[in-house]
Parts: C-alpha cells; sequence; structure tokens
C-alpha cells in the first residue's frame, strides 16, 4: 500500500545519473494532474515522441523495425530461465501494519 500511495501522490525519486533531460520527460509523464500529463494533453503521444529526450530517434526507422535494439533478452526454451534476464536483489522482510487501514476498500476483494 505504500508504494501505491506514493504513485498515487507522484512521489518519486531520480537515480544520480539521470540527466535533466530524462527527468524532464520522467515528470511529464509522472504527473498527476491528467491535465498536464504527457500523452494525455491535445498532442497526445507526439508530446511525448517530439521531447529532447528522443531528439535522435527515427520513429519511421522504428515503425519499419529497421533500428537495431540495444539489448535483446535471452530466452532458453521459450519461457524458463526468464527470471535470468533481471538483476538479482535480496529480499527485505515483510513488514506487518498493526492496524488495516484499507480493510473496508478491499473487503470483497
Amino acid at each position: 500500500m505504500k508504494i501505491y500511495e506514493k504513485i498515487v501522490a507522484g512521489k518519486y525519486k531520480f537515480a544520480h545519473h539521470f540527466g535533466e533531460e530524462l527527468r524532464d520527460i520522467l515528470k511529464n509523464i509522472l504527473q498527476v494532474d491528467l491535465t498536464r500529463r504527457y500523452g494525455n494533453l491535445k498532442d497526445g503521444s507526439m508530446d511525448i515522441k517530439k521531447h529532447r529526450w528522443f531528439q535522435s530517434i527515427d520513429w519511421i526507422e522504428i515503425y519499419h523495425q529497421k533500428v537495431q535494439p540495444s539489448f535483446i533478452p535471452r530466452c532458453i526454451n521459450g519461457n524458463s530461465g526468464i527470471a535470468s534476464n533481471f538483476d538479482h536483489y535480496d529480499e527485505e522482510p515483510l513488514e506487518i501494519a498493526s492496524f488495516d487501514q484499507y480493510g473496508k476498500e478491499f473487503a470483497n476483494f
């Protein structure tokens, strides 16, 4: 629920190595206010495609599948081994709250 609350409130932190252009487009895509969110404005997805973060992208080449991807995930026997494409993180212990403040909303879930 804490992650959900942060998403709804628009609270996030950028990695220190994110450049200004990347921060700007993420800020506009993750905008909580729908009237200001990229992709939801008058020009739709063109707001995103025309952003300076994507200035070097040739969208027509991508459409015609002529761009070689920088990363191709390994697929071993279909779906087996699919988790091998993700970084491994140590699990954190689960914290159980003493009070369920969302019990009513999810009573019939």
